[in-house]
C-alpha cells in the first residue's frame, strides 16, 4: 500500500522537527551542555518520532478498513501499530 505524499505532511513535519531536535542534541553534547537540556530535547525528539509513527499507521489502518483490496493486510497493519506501542 502506498501512501499518499499530500496525506502525509503532517508527519513529514513532525519527522522534520524531530530531525532538528536530533541535531540540537548532538551539538548540545558536543558543547557539553547540561545534562537536562540534553534529555529534554531527546524527549521531544523521541515524542515527535512517535507521534509520526503512530499518524502513519493510522492512515495506513484507515486506507486497509476502506479497501477491498487484497495486497492490504489488516494484521500486517496491527502488527506494525503494534510495533510502536
Amino acid at each position: 500500500m502506498q501512501l499518499e505524499t499530500e496525506t502525509m505532511k503532517p508527519a513529514i513535519n513532525r519527522l522534520k522537527r524531530a530531525q532538528g531536535q536530533l541535531n540540537a542534541v548532538i551539538r548540545m553534547l558536543e558543547e557539553g551542555s547540561d545534562c537536562r537540556a540534553v534529555v529534554t530535547q531527546l524527549s521531544a525528539a523521541s515524542k515527535a518520532i512517535d507521534r509520526a509513527g503512530f499518524s502513519i499507521i493510522a492512515t495506513g489502518l484507515e486506507k486497509c478498513l476502506e479497501s477491498d483490496d487484497p495486497t492490504v493486510d489488516r494484521a500486517e497493519m496491527e502488527k506494525l501499530f503494534l510495533s510502536l506501542a
